[in-house]
């Protein structure tokens, strides 16, 4: 099978980790949930720190919940998140999404977060879903679409941001305008059944914008995604220096307000 080409745009610095523990259940994987049965067996791909994994293993219980990631690293995070929940139904392992190593049928629900707009083949990572989720089971997954990013006021350089996390993560094999291809990706990998919504993050109050705003602006200058923007000769220190400023000036803006759609399928096999 395809192994992953894709590169991580993001990395795991403190900076991203810290948007993802915002992550829960709640907030990220709500058009899930009524599908969620105690005793079901869910595979989540992707699981980064396992703020939503914790979550998911407490709707589940006494079913497992087995939490897979491409970065060895980032699962001690998460084993410290859902050890810190107090789940005990959770295992962890090392997967690649386009090639799982799990037999055919083994889970009733499968879970992608933010995961399909990182990945060179999406339409085959949705069918090594499609294959490990039994009959009668639901693969489920959510992504943003930086395309559709919408903030106020304006501040010019955001723009400018915009265009080169795009530019970037798509030279990195990635399509972060993943939200509205969810459909499509899902229609090429072979369901049939498929229940396609949308919903937003908005942040607006002062402790959102400065927490979003805050961790933009470190990102933008200290993660992985600076060192392949660099890299990759996309830009320049400098200029994510300018960045980095505007995302703090927006922050700081009393009437600011951010919006994130994100695209969402729920496919019956």
């Amino acid at each position: 099978m395809p192994k992953e080409t894709a590169v991580y745009t993001h990395g795991h610095h403190e900076s991203v980790l810290r948007s993802h523990r915002w992550r829960t259940a709640a907030n990220s994987a709500a058009y899930l949930l009524a599908e969620l049965r105690p005793g079901q067996d869910l595979l989540d791909v992707g699981c980064g720190p396992g703020t939503i994994t914790a979550d998911l293993a407490a709707l589940v219980a006494p079913g497992t919940v087995t939490a897979v990631d491409a970065a060895e690293g980032v699962l001690d995070r998460a084993r410290e998140a859902v050890a810190s929940a107090g789940a005990d139904n959770v295992r962890f392992a090392v997967a690649d999404v386009h090639a799982l190593d799990f037999p055919d049928d083994s889970f009733d629900i499968v879970h992608a977060h933010q995961v399909l707009q990182h990945v060179g083949d999406p339409v085959q990572a949705l069918r090594e879903l499609r294959r490990v989720c039994r009959p009668g089971g639901v693969v489920a997954a959510r992504d943003a679409d930086y395309g559709a990013f919408t903030w106020f006021p304006d501040v010019p350089a955001l723009d400018g941001w915009q265009e080169l996390y795009r530019r970037v993560a798509r030279a990195n094999g990635g399509e972060p305008d993943a939200g509205r291809r969810l459909l499509s990706w899902a229609r090429q990998a072979g369901f049939t059944d498929i229940t396609s919504t949308a919903t937003t993050w908005c942040f607006a109050t002062p402790d959102e914008r400065a927490w979003w705003s805050g961790l933009w602006a470190d990102r933008t200058t200290a993660s992985g995604y600076a060192g392949l923007a660099v890299g990759g000769s996309h830009t320049t220190p400098e200029r994510l220096d300018e960045i980095a400023e505007a995302w703090r000036e927006w922050g700081a803006a009393e009437d600011g307000w951010f919006m994130v759609p994100h695209g969402e399928i729920l496919c019956r096999v």
